[in-house]
C-alpha cells in the first residue's frame, strides 16, 4: 500500500466489525481493525490480512487503536503480491 492514514482524509471509524475489501470506482476500500505501533506505523487487519501502513502527520483521534475503520485508497496506490506460506 503506498498511501498513509490521514483521518477524515482516506480513513474513518466503522460501526461494523466485518470485514471488507471492493472496490469504489477508482478506489480500494479495505474495512477492518486498525492497530498502531510507537513508531508511527499501523496494521490493518482485514479478515485476517495484515496490511502495512504509514501514518500522515495528522493525529489521529484518542482511543483509535484497535477500532474498526474504513481506508479508502486510490487503486494505482495498492498492488498486490503473492506470497507462499
Amino acid at each position: 500500500m503506498d498511501e498513509d492514514i490521514a483521518w477524515t482524509v482516506n480513513t474513518w471509524r466503522s460501526t461494523s466489525g466485518v470485514p471488507e475489501l471492493r472496490e469504489d470506482g477508482d478506489h480500494i476500500v479495505f474495512h477492518g481493525q486498525l492497530r498502531l505501533f510507537e513508531d508511527g506505523g499501523a496494521v490493518l487487519d482485514v479478515g485476517g490480512t495484515l496490511i502495512l501502513f504509514d501514518v500522515a502527520d495528522s493525529p489521529l483521534p484518542e482511543g483509535v487503536d484497535g477500532s474498526w475503520v474504513k481506508v479508502r485508497a486510490a487503486r494505482d496506490r495498492v498492488s498486490v503480491w503473492p506470497c507462499g506460506v
